[in-house]
């Protein structure tokens, strides 16, 4: 990614390297404020010992984004893809990492502000309703290894933190607004995007911000109407000159209706069309999180947060027959509490910052499903799971920095707690679940601007609330295992930023729903093994260069995720290509910004068989791969501050691509068409 993807300036840290000959190891105060990864020792991105990459908020209004999964395409490794029921919505979020199934995000711990995103973090963590929005995001993190002591349980496609906008540090007001129009000339669809911020830092300490962010309108599908309302309260007081207290108040609520898929006769007929008029996903959130940070001392810190949030979601999906509509409402509540203490000890010519940490999450809910009839309005049976978990975590980790060393070694132990009852019988599904996770990361900071790095990553899964209902003898599922190990260097200078990372991941006893089964089956896959490589590289041109104003950049990522065990052994695991990239161009003229990107990804396979024929109903096939471009041009208004124009073109080309939904409203998903878009953002 341009610039931020790379930048080191990340958090206020700097680390102190000296020369070759030096024998002490020179490092600043411990500080975790307003870092979500922890000890400062921690926070670098140039330092950091695993793959790594941060976009900030410049660089997603930069690349014309509509949502978030299109900035997720940007960063190497990463899929974005729209294989479920709530495809081309925004209502979900659908994000595979290395090959790992995309399908809602189950393979990643996602995080709001460093607080688990998901409704039921260990026993429901899909992310088919996501509550968050890109126009109230400051930047993304995305650790594809390297984080996996502090967060879990499943982590195994890394940690994703969306950081929402930060109050200001200076007193008066500090506001801006921003409104988009995006446009699409085929399908019809046009939305309105628009987006608030008010901060202050007032002399007495308190420092407060109100963000709201929401949408209005359609996509490109007919009916495919989506609104939202994503509003977020902030706070920060000062107690002393050392400790703080923070938190933030949310309300988020969504409504998507869902053309869903298309057989191939349909979508060459119109691949806009909407066959389903009656589908439709919505869900609401409301939530608060506190947190207290001490800086004790220059070798001491401690911090407590503990969030709650409560969850409802629901689908209505027509079955095949157009014969009854099928509702899905879903309730959830989740506490959690989380303290954790760093000490810097000093153990002979080594600097060691010791972090020790408990987390405890407490998760209720219930999901129910019943039928409407179509001919009479009337309601059938309902069938009603209540579900539990209480999950307890304690980890210790212990960065050792010895000269030009910084090593990580850590542990997590998990123990937790599931149960499932049926209220109709009383049948309970009990599953607990017992793991260490060791893992260690290795950074050697051979100059100033070149770092390399190695780790060890464990990542554990349990038996979710919705597998537990295909627990039987002959289907005996297991928790998810998987182990990463990664090797990769970074390169941090001036006008030069580039990395490489070679991954190579194996997945024990994988949990997959089986295609096209309703209600969905579960069963382990058993293992599967994901190695590549992931390349960026980002080269500013300097003032005094010919080309000055230019800024070029661009990744490629090669994955093969294969099947190693059953039927179709040597095979790729579904819904991932094995090729991956993203170029682009910058150029800076006076107050004007232009923009030129493109992003690419090669076919792939929507079953575990590797099908490549089509089926008439679009349900399996292999799906081709394709390249869209995207152009923008940013106009810096004069004398107003940080105001500015924006206007855009994305899939210059109208290039028609399409993925492959396997959700009961399986089949052919057309891709987003060209959309031409027009932004304002005033500032105070």
């Amino acid at each position: 990614m341009p610039g931020g993807a790379f930048a080191d300036d990340v958090t206020p840290q700097k680390e102190a390297t000296g020369s070759k000959d030096d024998k002490t190891t020179v490092l600043d105060p411990i500080s975790v404020s307003g870092d979500w990864l922890g000890s400062g020792l921690q926070n670098s991105v140039k330092t950091f010992a695993g793959a790594r990459d941060i976009v900030d908020r410049k660089e997603i209004e930069q690349s014309g984004a509509t949502s978030i999964g299109d900035v997720m395409r940007r960063i190497p490794g990463v899929q974005a893809t729209n294989n479920s029921g709530t495809a081309g919505s925004s209502i979900s979020l659908s994000i595979g990492v290395r090959g790992l199934t995309g399908r809602y995000t189950p393979r990643s711990t996602v995080l709001l502000d460093g607080i688990p995103l998901a409704f039921a973090p260990y026993g429901q963590p899909q992310l088919s309703f996501a509550p968050v929005s890109l126009g109230n995001i400051e930047s993304i993190d995305v650790v594809r290894s390297g984080g996996s002591v502090r967060y879990g349980p499943q982590n195994v496609g890394g940690v994703i933190n969306f950081e929402t906008r930060s109050i200001p540090n200076k007193a008066g007001l500090t506001a801006d607004a921003s409104v988009r129009e995006n446009i699409y000339t085929e399908g019809g669809g046009a939305n309105t995007q628009y987006n608030t911020f008010l901060g202050t830092q007032l002399d007495n300490g308190l420092g407060v911000a109100l963000l709201y962010s929401g949408q209005q309108g359609r996509d490109w599908r007919e009916g495919s109407r989506d609104w939202y309302n994503d509003l977020q309260l902030k706070y920060r007081y000062e107690l002393t000159p050392t400790s703080e207290i923070y938190g933030k108040f949310s309300y988020y609520d969504v409504k998507s209706r869902t053309p869903g898929g298309l057989t191939v006769a349909q979508f060459n007929q119109d691949p806009f069309q909407n066959t389903r008029p009656t589908d439709f996903w919505q869900g609401d959130r409301k939530a608060f999180d506190i947190g207290y940070l001490n800086t004790i001392s220059s070798t001491q810190e401690f911090e407590i947060r503990t969030f709650y949030n409560e969850s409802y979601r629901n689908s209505v999906l027509i079955n095949s027959t157009a014969t009854q509509l099928q509702h899905q409402p879903r309730n959830y509540s989740v506490f959690g509490i989380e303290p954790r203490f760093t000490q810097r000890l000093r153990v002979g010519p080594t600097t060691n910052d010791v972090t020790v940490g408990y987390r405890y999450v407490r998760e209720r809910g219930d999901d129910a499903s019943f039928n409407q009839s179509i001919a009479t309005g009337l309601n059938g049976p309902s069938a009603k799971f209540d579900n539990s978990t209480d999950a307890s975590a304690v980890y210790i980790d212990d960065r050792i920095a010895y000269e030009r060393w910084r090593i990580t070694p850590g542990i997590r132990f998990e123990h937790i707690e599931s149960s499932r009852i049926e209220d109709a019988t009383n049948r309970s599904f009990d599953n607990n679940n017992n793991r260490g996770l060791p893992a260690i990361s290795v950074a050697y900071l051979l100059t100033p601007a070149l770092t390399l790095f190695t780790d060890y990553d464990t990542s554990f899964g349990p038996v979710q609330n919705l597998q537990l209902n295909s627990l039987s003898a002959t289907n005996p599922l297991q928790p998810e295992v998987a182990k990463t190990y990664e090797v990769g260097a970074r390169w941090s200078s001036r006008n030069l930023h580039a990395e490489v990372t070679a991954f190579n991941l194996h997945f024990d006893n994988q949990i997959e729903q089986i295609a096209g089964t309703q209600p969905p089956l579960f069963q382990n896959v058993g293992e599967t093994r994901h190695q590549g490589v992931e390349t960026a590289i980002d080269y500013q041109f300097s003032e005094d260069s010919v080309l000055r104003g230019f800024d070029a950049y661009a990744n490629f990522t090669y994955t093969k995720a294969i099947q190693l065990q059953g039927i179709n052994a040597g095979k790729d695991v579904p819904f991932y290509s094995r090729i991956t990239d993203t170029m682009g161009l910058r150029y800076t003229l006076n107050a004007w910004t232009f923009n030129v990107s493109t992003t690419h990804q090669s076919s792939q396979y929507s079953d575990a068989a590797n099908t490549v024929a089509e089926t008439p109903d679009a349900r399996v096939g292999r799906v081709p791969g394709f390249r869209v471009w995207d152009l923008q041009a940013d106009w810096k208004i004069p004398n107003w501050k940080g105001s500015d124009l924006a206007v855009g073109i994305n899939n210059v080309a109208d290039k028609r691509y399409y993925t492959r939904n396997v959700d009961g409203n399986a089949g052919r998903m057309v891709g987003a068409p060209r959309m031409v878009y027009v932004q304002a953002h005033l500032v105070y």
